[in-house]
């Protein structure tokens, strides 16, 4: 997989914060918002999966 360029406007405090959290874990500020998109995006899928699966089992017998 490639990468490509994201760029973006943060406003001054939300980028301290973000620099202060990403610092705590030892990663620079590019890494934690990835993984950070990362896990928010695993979580959506997550949560459409079991939402699915709940669905599929509540259904009425055919």
């Amino acid at each position: 997989m490639g990468s490509r360029v994201l760029s973006l406007r943060v406003d001054g405090e939300l980028l301290e914060r973000i620099r202060q959290h990403a610092a705590k874990r030892g990663m620079s500020v590019q890494d934690y918002v990835v993984r950070t998109l990362i896990r928010d995006d695993f979580d959506e899928r997550f949560q459409t999966s079991v939402d699915e699966t709940e669905r599929f089992y509540d259904a009425p017998p055919l």
